[in-house]
């Protein structure tokens, strides 16, 4: 059977799976839609969590990141770092207050805390700027994904999987998408962790990749480590040393702590703690979603070290076992003839890779010509620059199974994987911007007396526009997949974990100083990112080239996020500090929600 088939079986069957839970656990009420009745268990929601976390940018694009950054993969690390850390600060610092104070939404709290409209209405602008911006990963990693394994253009497979995610997000609601990441879960585990394994053994002898990581090199005759053989590889090359320092510990310090800010303010990420049953289960959630999350992040780092010697072994031979540049590259030839090399050609027609003979040798040269040894080498050998054109990030992931030649199954589970793991985080990410829109908006705002027929209708509808608008986007993402989330992270950051902090924590900020530290997050946050990735995304409007050079004090756009968060807390607690203390019944809720006196049940509605 050949490889197509073999990944429409198995993609096709997953599909039917989620449709079908889809269809079982379609939303009655506006409760199984934004809440899903409030009866999912903690074991199930942590793995839904899972799923709903570990997106496009977790499954395919942050190995790739880390094995293709120019600076080398340690840097990378604070991908690692800085989403499992927020997931211990949302646990402790937030999830279980915020199922006791008992709403559907973020919005909804922080309306109440803050005794304002229109700080509820600040908030449900500032939920749509973050889901959104990060919903254009998800649909760029939906997008690579199909083209790939179903060997259609990148933006066909954005349609595709547009129509699918429509088809069970719209009608299932939040009950639906629970029991759907459930399902994805399981699936998106297996596809990453198999594949390592395989690689891990013929690579390392090692049965587990966290272990092989900081094993021994098997090919070589197990004499050198396994990183000491990566470094060795990639610098003869003339690329940074794989385990490298970071040359700007401030920026990766802040760009840590921004992702952890921001996955502790995700919208997506805190409704899912309002499904479960007691406060209690809100904490026990979070920490099954923890243990979940670092089955895969633990593997990803050693994903990510083996993918990139794959690949530099495959482009030069003699680097298996010996030095790369004492053999010759990977003929042209033997990409066009040899069965193992087929990944090349099938990856260069989704547009993602490009390899290219500039000098006519009938050979593929893959080095750092920006380097000057390199340049000095090439001078004297005839080469025109790196034939490897170009590399997508993106495609590290799905493509190692084929560049370490493993079994067609195996390939097509990847495929599968991939496709669970954009679409279950693209499905939580529209419900969130639904429910802001339906709820906080029109409900909360617009027209309180809609009935609840008429709610679910403005929330279905509003998530076919949010889909819409996530697929026009996602055809011309700012990034790559890991890149565009960690935006939102930062404008998360910013804005949503600063207001939730002094909102259960501080009895003295009020609303006048909450307004105005979301403002000043948001507008900083974002003022920042668009000068240099662009205004609002546009392609070709950047003020300034996205380079380390024109970063002010050298942080980058990722990671400005935290500096955000920071300009809030003191903003909110300045304004405060000078005007009218929040009225005793604010005082009291917040007391209320604090105090464990009580905590047994949750409130409701």
């Amino acid at each position: 059977m050949d490889q197509f088939t073999l990944n429409l079986i198995f993609v096709g069957l997953t599909f039917a799976i989620y449709i079908g839970i889809a269809i079982w656990a379609r939303a009655g009420s506006t409760a199984e839609f934004y809440a899903a009745g409030r009866g999912v268990h903690p074991v199930l929601n942590g793995m839904a969590t899972g799923a709903d976390w570990m997106s496009a940018a977790s499954f395919i694009s942050m190995a790739g990141i880390i094995a293709l950054a120019p600076a080398g993969g340690y840097t990378q690390s604070a991908f690692l770092m800085g989403w499992t850390g927020g997931y211990v600060l949302l646990a402790l610092l937030l999830a279980p207050y915020l199922r006791k104070f008992g709403k559907f939404t973020v919005p909804e709290f922080i309306g109440d805390r803050f005794y304002s409209g229109g700080a509820r209405l600040l908030a449900v602008i500032c939920l749509i700027v973050i889901s959104i911006t990060y919903v254009i990963g998800q649909m760029r990693g939906v997008g690579v994904t199909f083209g790939r394994f179903l060997e259609v253009s990148t933006d066909t497979g954005l349609y595709i999987g547009a129509a699918i995610v429509f088809a069970y997000a719209v009608f299932g609601g939040m009950k639906g998408i629970t029991y759907t990441q459930v399902a994805q879960y399981v699936v998106l585990i297996i596809a990453y962790t198999i594949p390592a394994i395989f690689i891990s053994l013929a690579l390392t002898d090692s049965f587990l990749p966290q272990l092989g990581l900081i094993g021994s090199y098997a090919p070589g005759g197990g004499d050198q480590a396994f990183l000491a053989k990566l470094d060795e590889v990639v610098t003869e090359l003339g690329f940074t040393a794989y385990t490298a320092d970071t040359p700007n510990m401030l920026n990766m310090f802040l760009f840590t702590m921004s992702l952890m800010i921001g996955t502790a303010g995700l919208p997506h990420v805190i409704i899912r703690f309002f499904t479960v049953p007691k406060v209690a289960d809100a904490r026990t959630s979070a920490g099954w979603a923890l243990v979940f999350i670092a089955l895969l992040y633990t593997v990803a780092p050693a994903v990510g070290s083996m993918a990139r010697l794959n690949l530099t072994t495959t482009m030069w031979p003699n680097a298996v076992a010996g030095n790369a540049l004492d053999g010759d590259a990977v003929s042209l030839e033997a990409i066009q003839t040899d069965p193992r090399l087929n990944w090349v050609k099938t990856w260069e027609q989704t547009g993602l890779l490009h390899m290219e003979d500039l000098n006519g040798d009938g050979r593929i040269q893959y080095y750092n010509d920006k380097n000057p040894e390199m340049q000095a080498l090439a001078a004297e050998r005839g080469w025109q620059g790196n034939e490897v054109t170009k590399i997508d990030n993106d495609i590290m992931v799905l493509a190692n199974p084929e560049i370490a030649a493993l079994p067609s199954w195996v390939i097509a589970l990847v495929a599968a994987g991939a496709v669970a793991a954009a679409l279950s985080t693209a499905a939580g990410l529209l419900l969130a911007i639904s429910s802001a829109i339906s709820h906080d908006l029109i409900k909360g705002a617009i027209n309180p007396k809609i009935s609840e027929k008429g709610e679910l209708l403005a929330a279905r509808i509003s998530m076919t526009g949010a889909i819409l608008i996530a697929t026009w986007l996602g055809l011309n993402p700012p990034g790559f997949a890991a890149q565009v989330v960690a935006l939102a992270f930062g404008l998360a950051a910013a804005t949503i974990f600063p207001v939730l902090m002094m909102g259960i924590f501080s009895k003295r900020v009020n609303k006048e100083g909450a307004i105005a530290g979301m403002l000043v997050g948001l507008v900083f946050t974002a003022i920042y990112i668009f000068l240099y990735k662009g205004w609002f995304f546009i392609p070709g409007t950047a003020t300034f080239a996205d380079v380390p050079e024109n970063y002010l004090f050298g942080i980058s756009p990722l990671s400005i996020g935290a500096v955000g968060a920071i300009l809030n807390f003191a903003v909110a607690f300045g304004v405060s500090s000078v005007t009218r203390t929040p009225p005793r019944e604010v005082v009291e809720l917040v007391e209320s929600i604090r105090v464990p006196r009580g905590a047994g049940a949750a409130t409701g509605h």
